[in-house]
């Protein structure tokens, strides 16, 4: 009989000079209390929580113990979370998400996070490309306004592309939380 699957939420990027900005995120409010609801469901489901947490350079807005750097105080994290650092949009790129995700068992994973545009998008399409089943939060992603589009559009925006990719095995499901706690 084959293993069932085991989902993971995974919450990219969501840190304090990325969110409370400037330029301060897009809904960014109702993000971090859609992600913590999340974070909720997941714990009630026994689903890992990991959050990933972006490395800027020396000297940047997120080189790494800077107040910028670090994830939103406001999130809903406890010790036991596991965080993974990263360099690149990609979450998976050159960082030891996938061995944890192999460790946990982990073949489902939900997605919320900033930016919809960059490190969202990156590891939404790395995720599914790699044959994990992908589902984006669609209330829980967010990103800013654009010189070309403004945030709100941005985020519709993504949750099309996303919604249809053609990705091998299974689509990405893009889902507002309440029809995942449904």
């Amino acid at each position: 009989m084959p293993n069932p699957s085991r989902a993971a939420l995974l919450v990219i990027d969501v840190q304090q000079g990325l969110i409370d900005g400037p330029p301060l995120v897009t809904r960014a409010a109702s993000l971090i209390s859609t992600i913590n609801a999340a974070i909720s469901l997941a714990r009630k489901r026994a689903m890992p929580v990991i959050f990933v947490q972006h490395d800027g350079a020396a000297g940047s807005p997120l080189a790494p113990g800077s107040d910028t750097w670090q994830l939103h105080g406001a999130l809903a994290r406890e010790d036991s979370d596991t965080v993974i650092s990263k360099t690149a949009a990609d979450a998976f790129c050159r960082t030891s998400l996938k061995a944890t995700l192999e460790s946990l068992g982990v073949s489902d994973l939900w997605i919320a996070g900033y930016a919809s545009d960059f490190c969202v998008d990156s590891t939404v399409r790395s995720a599914a490309m790699q044959g994990y089943a992908v589902t984006v939060i669609a209330d829980a992603h967010a990103g800013k306004d654009r010189p070309h589009i403004g945030g709100d559009t941005l985020i519709g925006h993504c949750n099309w592309v996303w919604a249809n990719l053609d990705t091998p095995g299974a689509p990405v499901r893009v889902l507002p939380l309440a029809e995942l706690a449904a």
